[in-house]
This record gives C-alpha cells, sequence and structure tokens, in this order.
C-alpha cells in the first residue's frame, strides 16, 4: 500500500511512540525526514536518529527524548497537508507558541526553521509545528 503523506506518517510515528513511552521507533526513509529529523535533533526534540537498512527498505530508527518521564515534543502537527498546501512569504511567518516553538519550512533552499528561513529572507511550504 503506497503511503499518499508521508511526512503525516512520519509525524504521527512519532507522536503514537511517545505517547506509547517509547524509547525508540521507526520511520520510513526519505531525504525530507532527514532533513526534519536533523532539525529536530539540533533544536533538542530528540536525542538522535539513525539509518537502517533492512530487506534492502532504508528506514530511520528515532530515538526519542523524554524529561521527567513525560516526552519532549508536547505537539507535532503537520500543516501542510496534500489537499491543501499551506505556503508563506517569509515576512508573514508567525511565532509558533510565541517562540517557545518552532515551524519546519521546505524553502528553496533546503528544509529549515521558521527562524533561519526569516534570518534568509526565503518563504516556502510550511511542513509542520512543533512544540
Amino acid at each position: 500500500m503506497a503511503l499518499s503523506d508521508s511526512i503525516g506518517d512520519f509525524l504521527t510515528r512519532i507522536r503514537n511512540a511517545q505517547l506509547a513511552m517509547q524509547r525508540t521507533t521507526k520511520v520510513l526513509f526519505s531525504k525530507v525526514n532527514s532533513s526534519i529529523l536533523e532539525i529536530l535533533r539540533d533544536e533538542g526534540y530528540i536525542l538522535d536518529y539513525q539509518k537502517e537498512v533492512v530487506d534492502n527498505i532504508p528506514s530511520f530508527i528515532v530515538t526519542l527524548k523524554y524529561h521527567e518521564k513525560s516526552p519532549v515534543i508536547s505537539d507535532i502537527v503537520r500543516v501542510s497537508k496534500p489537499g491543501c498546501r499551506c505556503y508563506s512569504k517569509y515576512k508573514n511567518i508567525t511565532k509558533a507558541y510565541n517562540g517557545l516553538g518552532i515551524f519546519i519550512i521546505s524553502t528553496s533552499k533546503g528544509v529549515m526553521t521558521d527562524y533561519n528561513a526569516h534570518k534568509l529572507k526565503v518563504g516556502g511550504e510550511v511542513l509542520c509545528r512543533v512544540f
């Protein structure tokens, strides 16, 4: 069965694994998922991730992060969906949760946070919101 929204599936796997208090979860491999995982690791939302290949099917093993037995990611939501894409100019990008969270944006210069997109003055598709 083919997925119509691989990013939505990726975010749902992370959300469900944290609700179940799992230490790791397995997500599908893609370049966009790799970029999002790198941002989540750099921003401190996850501990680490590793690429794994089983039966010629690549995937990522994500090590989730907890603080005092509660997940660090309290909210991870897909903003731009396949049926309704959400694009934004850099001037119109707002702060997620008054600066406590981040938006992850796919721009012409790669996938980056809202802060970096505003600094580089590039807009793009708002992929997800993390808090």
